[in-house]
């Protein structure tokens, strides 16, 4: 009888020496370093179990025992479920960390970025083509609708999505900004707050000159001056696809066009490109001090704005001398870059 029960316990301690071996060499290829050479990019495909899970991982080289991954996801003690998505997975990542890493649902973010004054057709193309995301773009946006900015998203996420995130950024930004104006703005409703934006944005790429175009508008909107904008006016007559290199004429600016401010009073019908957050806060705040209706390129990347038609048609022959010298300065033959706009009458 005693030897039956040393028997007994004999198997037993042999039992859980096998089961603590186990335990410790599983743990030990938990934890050891996996077969990636280097940081990847793995997709996680929607609906996928484990079985399907261990195959991807193994094809793209992160683990080499796909039945010891879904052995580590059975034993989990505490199993999260694993989010469908892009990884972006580091080298020789351990099968214990993975499974952390793919619980975690940390998805890869891309990010696509919107130039300020981008129109909403470029805006749209742009979206069209970014390959990582899905669907085709159905949802209806306007000039005007999308705030430029920086936007993160991940794979597969839809181009509609994207797009009604930038119409909902661009909606915050000017109930905000709305909220936050000038009293005594010449505008009937916010819209109009961004349409002067828009003009703005294209009028000027110096921040500090912002609110002080935006105040030359404002002060001939309150006298019902014609604005004479060179861009709303090309807008007008390229339908929103830019000169193309070629310049602005006199006829151009005689055109009967509802963007054409040398001939229409007030404001255009619409915004003419997507500004961004810095020219519709200009609008909202033009410089409150600024007295000018009149401003013209000063040379150097800038404008010099004046009060008077005689301190503007100063600056207009100014402009006209830095114009005429480079053209002497410049090499003989056709110049690949842009004209420059028409001085403001």
């Amino acid at each position: 009888m005693l030897s039956f029960f040393r028997w007994v316990l004999f198997f037993i301690a042999l039992l859980v020496t096998v089961i603590v071996g186990g335990l410790f060499v599983g743990r030990s290829m938990l934890e050891a370093q996996g077969p990636l050479e280097k940081t990847k990019n793995v997709l996680i495909p929607r609906g996928a179990g484990p079985a399907t899970m261990a195959k991807v991982l193994e094809e793209e080289g992160v683990i080499s025992h796909p039945r010891l991954f879904r052995i580590a996801l059975m034993v989990d003690p505490t199993p999260k479920p694993i989010k469908a998505g892009e990884y972006e997975v580091p080298p020789h990542i351990s099968m214990a960390r993975l499974v952390e890493l793919l619980q975690s649902g940390k998805l890869v973010q891309r990010r696509l970025t919107i130039p300020e004054g981008t129109t909403t057709a470029e805006i749209v193309d742009l979206v069209r083509k970014t390959d990582a995301l899905s669907g085709e773009v159905t949802v209806d946006v306007k000039e005007g609708d999308l705030l430029p900015e920086t936007y993160f998203y991940s794979r597969d996420d839809t181009r509609d999505g994207v797009l009604l995130r930038m119409k909902e950024a661009m909606e915050k930004t000017l109930d905000e900004a709305w909220r936050k104006r000038a009293p005594g703005l010449p505008y009937a409703n916010k819209r109009d707050a961004l349409i002067l934006a828009s003009i703005i944005e294209k009028e000027t790429s110096v921040p500090a000159e912002r609110t002080r175009v935006a105040a030359v508008y404002v002060n001939r909107l309150r006298i019902r001056m014609r604005l004479e904008s060179d861009p709303t006016t090309i807008y007008g007559v390229t339908n929103g696809k830019g000169m193309q290199g070629r310049e602005l004429t006199r006829a151009d600016l005689q055109s009967s066009s509802p963007y054409n401010t040398y001939v229409v009073a007030g404001l255009p019908p619409g915004p003419i490109c997507n500004p961004g957050r810095a020219s519709i806060l200009a609008a909202v705040a033009p410089a409150p001090r600024e007295r000018a209706l009149y401003f013209v390129a000063d040379g150097q990347g800038g404008h010099s704005f004046a009060n008077n038609l005689y301190e503007h048609n100063r600056n207009v022959a100014r402009w006209k001398d830095i114009q005429r010298q480079r053209q002497e300065q410049a090499p003989a033959g056709p110049s690949p870059s842009a004209p420059a706009p028409l001085p403001k009458p």
